[in-house]
């Protein structure tokens, strides 16, 4: 392919891939799978690599970068304020007199908006491409966040249709209440906490130092104002809303224009039962003084405006009693106590049972069977028991204490160093079993087609695998009298099966469901010591030495790989032939060893990953982006702002013709 022609491609490729991202996150209306944009986003990353065609603008660039040390401090030039808050009518009603004294009138309506229950941030556009993501910090100042505001597909990257030279946004990072469940559900699979709330885990998430561990995190993105330079004195707060979702942002549907404070009470009427069917969290309304003229005259307190006040609705709490205690096993032998409640109406569901996180919670509390119980749904997703009622009563059942055997399959449950979890360790533990079959056959693991829940629990049900190397063994015959599996079904899952043998070192690493080693750990064990024998030989000096890879998770692949088990399981593994080594790029020399490299620009007579290789070919590593610990700057053409944030630190910059020499190389 011509580089012209690649260029074509590439533009019609970020073209699609906008489109889709605005159907699927914006308008709920997907017209491709994810499959077929996985497979055009990859299209396009390489297109990009190869040709140098990298864009600020290209979907490509939402994954994130590599990680960084700390965030700038950027000034807000018009203050992000917080609100005041009320909680009845009679408070409302004297926001409402407070403004019409002020204005003397009452020629003015308001806009009613729903209040969302996540992190503020700022945007700034120039030129309609977004150059800046900016946490609200103490309303004055904030952190620059930008490089992982561009990881939430919410967001364009560049504006549409006639929109100003410069426009400030403002709005509502967020995460919707299924997809915080299935993440929470992830972690926990991976022996990490769950998060206690939607609303910490995206104000969390945005301070992340690793934009690609952002990127994994589902945050949306509602705007609910803008200001312009040449903003029209007679527009109204609804006319922004129309204009923002004009530009290409994402507006919340759930905004009103009310002509007195009668009506604004009625649409929070409304909105309170509706609230319990929404896909996100909300606690309240945002009532605003629509007509923006007014607003000076309004004017603000040293925290808050006075033309704007937020509603807040009442918790989301029930009582009822706690009939017994369960207790779950999850993927890598975590117990979770679970309440069995006597089922309440809460937050428009009925609910039956509430977390109860662990053994030290339940003690704090002094939860105990038989109990009166606050039951909360405020801000969180799956209820929650908050306390006991009469926790005085005379009457009350025994202190709970966690049983010493594992529910599931009677294994002794132990604690792992400071954990305060209780786990079962027995790799045949049937709920484990599945669970970790499951993770085996993941897309981001082995990636074996066909092989989901419902046929896992089939497979295991009827005893003809107890484990994910048993997978190996199957033969068609023994799938055929399955539910639901023709014989083309059965050909296919194990022809899937079989194709997964194919799979690097690193996702054999990642399948094999190590505690806290996710994607990323597998692939830096695997760059790192290039075989499964290094790995499982290796002791914790070994592997602390890898960078990105501390003290915990170290000890985690050691314990994993001292459980005889797991390491009969790795031998089966190598018997049916999966992948046990890494292929390793010859060395021309150690030249470069352990410099680091941030490339920028276009090269002469190299494309970027043909530049990547030849610093890997003799010891040396890139990255991408410039900090005090790069060595040195390879600078092509348009060589952008890495050229002048390593001029400003001092780091050496070669061009194409100086990096030759210092390899020794020629054309």
């Amino acid at each position: 392919m011509e580089k012209q022609e690649a260029k074509k491609r590439a533009e019609e490729l970020r073209e699609l891939l906008d489109k889709a991202n605005k159907a699927y996150y914006q308008d709920a209306q997907p017209f491709i799978s994810d499959k077929e944009f996985d497979d055009y986003l990859a299209e396009l990353e390489k297109i990009e690599e190869d040709y140098d065609l990298v864009d600020p603008k290209s979907p490509t660039q939402r994954v994130g970068g590599e990680p960084s040390s700390d965030f700038e401090t950027v000034e807000h030039p018009t203050p992000l304020l917080s609100l005041d808050n009320t909680y009845n009518e009679d408070e409302l009603n004297d926001f409402d007199r407070r403004v019409r004294e002020l204005l003397e009138h009452d020629n003015f309506t308001y806009l009613v908006e729903l209040k969302f229950d996540g992190a503020a941030i700022r945007l700034r556009y120039e030129n309609g491409d977004l150059v800046l993501g900016a946490t609200r910090g103490d309303g004055e100042s904030g952190d620059d966040i930008t490089r992982n505001i561009k990881t939430i597909k919410d967001i364009p990257l560049h504006l549409h249709n006639n929109f100003p030279d410069v426009v400030e946004v403002r709005g509502e990072a967020y995460m919707e209440r299924e997809a915080f469940v299935r993440m929470n559900e992830h972690r926990e699979e991976q022996g990490l906490n769950a998060f206690a709330n939607p609303r910490n885990s995206t104000a969390g998430s945005l301070k992340m130092q690793d934009p690609r561990e952002v990127a994994r995190r589902p945050i949306r993105f509602f705007s609910f104002d803008m200001l312009t330079d040449d903003t029209d004195a007679e527009i109204t707060q609804y006319q922004k809303m129309k204009l923002l979702d004009q530009y290409g942002l994402p507006v919340c549907d759930h905004f009103r224009q009310c002509s007195n404070i009668n009506e604004v009470h009625t649409q929070i009427d409304e909105w309170e039962n509706l609230r319990h069917d929404l896909p996100f969290e909300t606690d309240g309304v945002v009532i605003k003084v629509n007509e923006e003229k007014y607003r000076d005259t309004l004017g603000t307190t040293s925290k808050a405006p006075r033309w704007a006040i937020a509603y807040k609705f009442e918790a989301q709490q029930a009582t009822t009693t706690l009939r017994k205690i369960t207790l779950q096993v999850g993927r890598l032998g975590k117990i979770t106590p679970v309440a069995e409640l006597k089922a309440v109406e809460l937050a428009g569901t009925t609910v039956k049972r509430a977390s109860l996180h662990n053994e030290d919670e339940i003690h704090r509390k002094d939860i105990r069977v038989g109990d009166r119980v606050v039951v909360e749904k405020a801000g969180e997703i799956i209820p929650q028991v908050i306390s006991v009622v009469n926790p005085d009563r005379e009457d009350r059942g025994p202190r709970f204490e966690m049983p010493q055997h594992c529910p599931a399959c009677g294994e002794k449950l132990i604690k792992l160093g400071e954990d305060v979890d209780w786990r079962c360790i027995n790799p045949e533990c049937p709920p484990q079993v599945r669970q970790r079959i499951e993770h085996f056959a993941s897309r981001d693991a082995m990636d074996i087609d066909g092989l989901g829940e419902a046929v896992v629990d089939q497979l295991v049900s009827e005893q003809l695998i107890s484990n994910y190397a048993d997978l190996y063994e199957l033969q068609t015959e023994q799938l055929l009298p399955l539910e639901r599996m023709a014989k083309k079904s059965a050909e296919n899952l194990i022809d899937a099966i079989e194709s997964s043998k194919s799979q690097p070192l690193d996702r054999v690493i990642y399948a094999m469901g190590i505690r806290f080693v996710g994607k990323t750990v597998a692939r830096d064990l695997a760059n790192a010591l290039q075989s499964m024998d290094a790995l499982m030989k290796a002791n914790k000096e070994t592997i602390e030495e890898i960078e990105s890879i501390g003290p915990k998770i170290a000890q985690s692949v050691i314990e994993f790989f001292n459980q005889d088990h797991n390491r009969k399981m790795v031998e089966k593994l190598r018997d049916h032939g999966l992948n046990f080594t890494m292929e390793k790029q010859q060395q021309a020399s150690q030249k470069l060893k352990d410099k680091k490299f941030v490339l920028t620009g276009s090269l002469p007579s190299f494309t970027r990953k043909e530049a990547t290789q030849l610093i890997e070919k003799h010891g040396g590593k890139t990255t991408s982006s410039v900090s005090s610990n790069t060595d040195y700057l390879l600078a092509g053409d348009s060589p952008g702002s890495k050229y002048d944030k390593a001029q400003k630190l001092n780091i050496p910059i070669l061009d194409q013709d100086a990096f030759l020499n210092l390899i020794e190389e020629e054309l």
